[in-house]
């Protein structure tokens, strides 16, 4: 499949940006509407959306970079060539918590609500963004005979794009029930976002042949091992502190 959908003045446009901004605009339709239930005010969706998502773009580009210099030192304009791929979305995602620690301080807004509403939307962003990589080709595993396999360069692979995928779509249906009907403090939706999409990432992103690493270390498994580990421990310790008031 081209990965260029269609052209505009002769700027390409890729199907990898459209499924990224039907991600982010479904995802945003679904925290603003979580916000007007919980009686926030939806303008606070969008104000954060709008210092995040820029912010979060070149997040996980420079994150990408620091673990790929050697493809850019030789050529510091190609860092900011990002049509050519090479994005990270952990890069994406520290950014964009960092922003929203400070957009919650400037405007005496509670951190973990805030979080609580848009943690299901983020990962059902992941979820569609990841056909992208499907699209183009990248993101792939190692060589498989499992009849779901996808052919890329005339061989038989793991399809981990979709196993993603799937799993992010899963854990959004899951966090959408649970902030429902099992919640009991505020934050747990979005602790169990970073544990379920990083235990899923964990595993899949050991099938995968383009990870980050860091000498032997794949990146992302590391990152994602040190997410299960922090948001398990304010998971509990955040509930202990709740029944202890009770």
């Amino acid at each position: 499949m081209d990965p260029v959908a269609f052209e505009i003045f002769g700027m390409s446009i890729r199907w990898y940006g459209i499924l990224i901004s039907l991600g982010v605009l479904l995802g945003t339709i679904i925290a603003m509407k979580e916000a007007k239930r919980i009686g926030y005010s939806e303008d606070t969706i969008i104000d954060l959306l709008l210092f995040a998502i820029p912010i979060s773009i070149i997040g996980a580009r420079l994150y990408y970079v620091a673990f790929s210099w050697d493809q850019y030192s030789g050529d510091i304009l190609s860092i900011i060539n990002t049509r050519e791929g090479g994005m990270a979305i952990h890069g994406a995602l520290i950014s964009a918590i960092l922003v929203a620690i400070i957009f919650c301080k400037v405007k005496k807004i509670n951190f973990w609500t805030l979080a609580d509403i848009l943690a299901p939307s983020i990962i059902l962003g992941q979820g569609i963004g990841r056909w992208g990589n499907f699209i183009n080709q990248e993101a792939h595993g190692g060589p498989t005979n499992l009849p779901w396999g996808i052919i890329v360069d005339g061989q038989k692979v793991h399809p981990t794009f979709l196993y993603e995928s799937l799993w992010n779509i899963a854990v959004f249906l899951f966090l959408i029930w649970f902030r429902k009907n099992k919640s009991k403090v505020e934050g747990e939706t979005f602790l169990l976002y970073l544990i379920l999409y990083s235990l899923g990432r964990f595993f899949i992103e050991g099938l995968r042949t383009d990870s980050l690493m860091f000498g032997i270390l794949r990146i992302a498994q590391v990152i994602s091992l040190i997410a299960i580990i922090i948001a398990s421990i304010i998971f509990v310790l955040r509930r202990r502190k709740n029944e202890n008031k009770i």
